[in-house]
């Protein structure tokens, strides 16, 4: 990307120096997934490709270059070598546009000089998913949502669909209160196929009715990610002065507080929070990965990376090839 007076403010979401730090990094799905291209994951669907499935019957039509003849030697009987194909992967970016996520932490410093709220960099952080996807061929879209669903932008891989996906993120800004859990269940009813669901949120809302949301997805088949996006003064609590406090979701919602008399009881509440959530996820196989907004989130994204690629070389085991640098 070349920056310039005439790129469109939904553009700059791809930070050029964010682009070179993931720019060597490939996505590789773990389980199977559905869609059309030949590409980097495995499907469910048997064909021709690398990693043997299973035999069955000859039927007549039936190309007898894939007869097993050792097979044959053994039975006398002719059985077919099935195969499971590698496909593109559907993706689909789960972007939480709630009040909460207008919170701009302190202690954030950005490249361009300024600090960024929570939705801001989980956006920047969905572009560069989006990006390094829609690359590989894979398709992605896009679901905006607080209250309830604002957008569901279908999974796409032409080049061209990238720029619809940051316009939405560009334009959804902040506003509503939400309840995650059924804004999940419905969204895993809408999105057709398994494939990947990348979740971009802080998470507020019941820890236990957002873990069986999780499920949900889970059930359905899909591979899961949770970008869990913070402040670090959520985390830390660090005020020191009478203060009054309110809710971004519901303005009404207001209280003055002495600080440092509920930091400790606080912070506990917080690490409770996250590690239930962490747990859960745990226990679904759904990666977790927990940014806040004074990290740089490409530094975030790359680690994760990184991580991911030599977990799922792993899984796949000899023989497989997995995508990521050579």
């Amino acid at each position: 990307m070349v920056d310039g007076a005439n790129i469109p403010d939904y553009m700059r979401l791809l930070d050029a120096e964010a682009l070179g730090r993931i720019g060597h990094h490939e996505f590789a799905a773990r389980g199977v997934v559905e869609g059309f291209i030949t590409g980097h994951h495995r499907s469910p669907y048997k064909g021709l490709s690398a990693e043997f499935a299973e035999h069955r019957e000859y039927a007549p039509g039936d190309d007898i270059r894939n007869l097993d003849w050792r097979v044959f030697g053994r039975s006398d009987r002719y059985f077919i070598k099935q195969y499971i194909e590698e496909t593109n992967l559907r993706a689909t970016i789960l972007l939480d546009a709630s009040g909460s996520m207008r919170y701009q932490g302190t202690r954030a410093a950005p490249r361009d000089g300024r600090l960024l709220t929570k939705y801001e960099y989980a956006s920047r952080t969905a572009a560069l998913m989006a990006h390094l996807l829609i690359n590989q061929q894979d398709a992605v879209g896009l679901v905006t949502y607080d209250t309830a669903i604002r957008r569901y932008i279908p999974a796409r891989s032409r080049p061209s669909h990238l720029r619809i996906l940051l316009q939405e993120m560009h334009d959804a800004q902040p506003g509503e209160e939400t309840d995650l859990a059924p804004i999940f269940h419905d969204i895993a009813e809408k999105v057709p196929r398994r494939g990947l669901i990348l979740i971009m949120s802080d998470l507020f809302g019941d820890a236990d009715a957002i873990i069986e949301a999780l499920h949900h997805f889970r059930h359905r088949k899909h591979d899961v990610i949770v970008f869990h996006v913070m402040a670090e003064e959520e985390l830390t609590f660090p005020f020191d002065r009478w203060s009054t406090f309110f809710d971004l979701e519901v303005d009404e919602n207001r209280i003055q507080v002495d600080p440092r008399a509920i930091r400790s009881a606080y912070v506990a509440e917080v690490e409770g929070f996250i590690n239930k959530i962490r747990a859960g996820c745990g226990q679904l196989v759904i990666d977790y990965v927990q940014m806040t907004t004074a990290t740089p989130f490409d530094v975030v994204l790359a680690n994760y990376l990184s991580r991911r690629h030599a977990l799922t070389a792993i899984s796949r085991g000899p023989g497989m090839r997995a995508a990521g640098p050579s």
